[in-house]
């Protein structure tokens, strides 16, 4: 763990255990966060992002979740604290913006609030969307944490209100020095915020690397396929590339390459092995036998 590391989790595993069948949601992912660092964790609905996310908080139902590996928050063990340890790092060293604000609504003029003591008085269903998720975010924000969770926080907002929350979010994680894990499906949305990108499939990360190279040349087929189906100025006119099939279940994992099934440039290796991360330049790996090593 680096000096500057805020959180970090090495073979981190979440499984949800009910009813007698296990959903394997998280598969031994490795990750850490600095001061002043965005993480974008990138991925479909059910890929494990949003659980990666609370277990940092311990927020998964605990009377079904096993959770394993090792996860240091501020250099406490998450894994095997007290409900005590982790009370005191809530607020102060760790908090967490909720996908959406309806259901959780003061530092309304730091986020931009016009009319803050005004809006002190308004119910949440007279507030627009942005508005909400600027409470959010001031909400979050009331305890200064070193590192800010952000769960989809834009996905129901506007083109035009997503781009500001981005650019206030960007702004006052700079100017507090925090830092940030942005949860995503939206690869635009990524390239807006973050300085590093984890794709995330099936509970476990197949692409990592800085996020100019991860835009410039996506190394995992799932990435390109994210890519392919994300409009920006360049798609005006163009037939945008969708991924074929659907994501697996994650009660029966294969052995092997879960993207395997969709990717068309899968072989039959891919089919049989689980393909460890190839470094393919410094601090950019893929997990697929197709990506050539440094």
């Amino acid at each position: 763990m680096t000096d500057d590391a805020l959180v970090r989790a090495r073979q981190l595993t979440v499984k949800f255990v009910s009813g007698g069948s296990t959903v394997h949601a998280v598969n031994g992912v490795d990750f850490e966060v600095n001061r002043r660092e965005v993480l974008c964790i990138l991925g479909e609905s059910g890929s494990g992002k949003s659980v990666t996310l609370r277990a940092i908080m311990r927020l998964n139902p605990p009377a079904k979740t096993i959770m394993s590996g090792t996860l240091a928050l501020g250099g406490m063990d998450v894994v095997n604290a007290t409900e005590r340890e982790m009370s005191d790092m809530l607020g102060p060293f760790v908090s967490m913006i909720f996908q959406e604000p309806m259901t959780a609504l003061d530092l309304l003029e730091l986020v931009q609030i016009p009319s803050a003591k005004q809006r002190l008085d308004a119910y949440p269903h007279e507030l627009s969307g942005g508005l909400r998720q600027r409470a959010m975010i001031a909400i979050a924000l009331a305890c200064r944490p070193k590192l800010l969770l952000a769960d989809e926080p834009t996905t129901a907002l506007d083109a035009s209100v997503q781009i500001q929350i981005l650019l206030l979010l960007r702004e006052i994680q700079q100017e507090l020095g925090m830092g940030m894990i942005f949860v995503t499906h939206d690869l635009g949305v990524a390239g807006e915020i973050a300085d590093r990108i984890a794709v995330m499939y099936a509970g476990r990360f197949v692409e990592e690397g800085p996020v100019v190279e991860m835009m410039r040349e996506p190394l995992h087929p799932y990435t390109k396929g994210l890519l392919g189906a994300t409009v920006h100025e360049d798609s005006r006119g163009s037939r945008l590339v969708t991924i074929p099939g659907a994501p697996p279940d994650l009660r029966h994992l294969p052995d092997a390459c879960a993207f395997a099934p969709r990717c068309s440039e899968a072989e039959g290796a891919c089919l049989s092995c689980l393909p460890d991360l190839r470094l393919h330049a410094p601090l950019h790996s893929a997990r697929c036998i197709h990506v050539e090593g440094a």
